[in-house]
């Protein structure tokens, strides 16, 4: 096996072991990100010289005796949001084509302390603003999506041209992406992760966690990102802990919660089938399987829009009005869209949000974890712009990522996806594990047990996305694409209503 085959948890073995040095790993990876980097566009830049000299210094350090932890002399992926001292952040946008971070972010900080080896910027949706992350291109075929706004993180990671990455998630931007090519990603508790030096899309949204390979990896990652930063008014004072918790494998009393409304709804028969069966196999790990009714299911579009769309237009009132030309025409359509927007529909969405957490956390009361589809079909045909489900309806493709993923964004509760095979078109199906609010060992202790279950846990995508244009076609059974006239642009949400909350 080549070292960039390897998942983070046995790269870190091997090196700990002395059979792997940080400079040899890093090399792979290195010689992996350019041969497949010409047609996935994953990164915005990758500083090859700054990584080798980082890995060096990393061999080095335990040459001397000095191990920081299981990040040590592993490579990662950073999401073009997040600062870097001295390095551009350019949120794959032109409008940060001279930004160059005056000091690092508490996750950058974080992350060297810990030993990781930055091997450079991965690509976003521009600002995160958008579930496709057009310039990237799915690592198991060319021809699909790379799911956004973290796409460029999952497609590295996917493709062996990083170890772990890091990502953000304001409705769904690190689950989508992983759960579209194959691999883990990682929503944590809001405020669990320090949000402090990351360009933000949504303040009261946004979350920052990892990209991997395994939940193993995921655990790993965790432990070293969380930590109260007073510097985010959002940080939480929760301690640093290790993840998961002792137990697993054995799920025995574990509540796992399948919901009878809302995340089955309007999902392709493949995706669907696919989950049920890793539900199936949880419960055969010991957990019990309870039904559950998902609260206030009619409020989620609107309060997720309700909440992002004007806090995105606030962020970036200056640029906007400055300089409008420098933004995609769909980022800029959002932005315009959200002075539009009353302060009586803002502060309806944050009453119904306060509605919907309460209304959760008495659902989670009854179960220790929810699980769902990541999202209702696999990664989509490169430009296809809607899809017509069995039921009639036509939905928009970013509608559809973003509608399993954003109860969590607006919950701040932790949800997890984790790959559970692939559907009809052969591209990969992910698994949602959703818990209560710091409920990250419980959730990541189920999505390891599910994880032992699988021979192919961990794999790369084939190489070159090998599936190719066979499986860019539409699959017979599954929801069709329309493209009617006028396409909705990339990321346009359907018109929000006014939300309605009463105690």
């Amino acid at each position: 096996m080549r070292p960039y085959e390897l998942t983070l948890a046995d790269a870190a073995a091997a090196i700990r072991a002395k059979e792997l040095s940080p400079v040899e790993l890093t090399e792979s990876v290195l010689a992996r990100a350019e041969a497949v980097e010409s047609h996935l566009h994953a990164f915005v830049g990758v500083r090859a010289a700054e990584a080798r000299r980082a890995a060096a210094e990393a061999q080095d350090e335990m040459a001397a005796g000095r191990h920081r932890g299981p990040l040590h002399g592993v490579p990662l992926g950073l999401k073009d949001l997040i600062d870097v001292k001295g390095q551009p952040t350019t949120a794959s946008s032109s409008v940060r084509s001279d930004h160059i971070a005056a000091e690092d972010s508490t996750v950058a900080a974080r992350l060297a302390d810990a030993g990781a080896v930055l091997l450079g910027k991965t690509h976003t949706h521009e600002f995160a603003y958008g579930l496709t992350t057009p310039q990237t291109r799915n690592a198991w075929d060319e021809g699909r999506v790379a799911g956004g706004s973290s796409g460029g993180s999952a497609v590295a990671v996917a493709a062996g041209a990083a170890t772990f990455a890091i990502g953000t998630d304001t409705g769904g931007s690190i689950r989508v992406p992983a759960a579209l090519n194959g691999v883990v990603g990682l929503k944590p508790t809001y405020g669990l992760v320090p949000r402090y030096g990351v360009t933000s899309l949504s303040w009261s949204l946004d979350h920052v966690g990892p990209v991997t390979r395994t939940v193993e990896d995921a655990a790993l990652v965790l432990a070293a990102l969380t930590g109260h930063d007073p510097r985010d008014p959002a940080s939480i004072a929760a301690p640093r802990e290790a993840y998961p918790p002792h137990g697993e494998g054995d799920l025995t009393g574990l509540r796992v919660g399948v919901p009878r409304n809302y995340y089955f709804d309007r999902v392709a028969p493949d995706v669907e089938s696919a989950v049920r069966d890793a539900i199936d196999r949880l419960r055969d790990l010991g957990a019990r399987l309870v039904d559950v009714d998902i609260p206030m299911t009619r409020y989620v579009q609107a309060v997720q829009w309700g909440l992002m769309v004007p806090e995105a237009t606030a962020y970036h009132e200056g640029t906007l009005r400055a300089t409008p030309e420098l933004y995609a025409p769909d980022v800029r359509v959002l932005l315009g869209a959200g002075e539009l927007l009353l302060a009586g529909d803002y502060l309806r969405a944050q009453r119904a949000r306060t509605l919907m957490r309460r209304a959760w956390a008495r659902m989670l009361a009854e179960v220790d974890v929810v699980v769902a589809p990541s999202t209702p079909l696999t990664a989509a045909p490169v430009g296809q712009q809607s899809v017509q489900w069995a039921d009639g309806s036509v939905e928009g493709v970013c509608d559809s990522y973003v509608r399993l993923s954003a109860p969590a964004n607006i919950t701040g509760v932790p949800a997890l996806t984790v790959p559970v095979g692939q559907g009809a078109d052969g591209l990969p199906v992910g698994m949602q594990l959703i818990g209560r609010p710091l409920g990250e060992g419980t959730v990541l202790r189920a999505g390891r047990a599910y994880e032992a279950t699988r021979a192919d846990a961990g794999r790369l995508a084939p190489d070159g996305g090998v599936l190719g244009a066979a499986a860019s076609a539409p699959t017979p059974g599954l929801p069709a694409p329309v493209s009617a006239e006028p396409a909705p642009l990339s990321g346009e949400p359907a018109p929000t209503p006014a939300v309605e909350a009463r105690n």
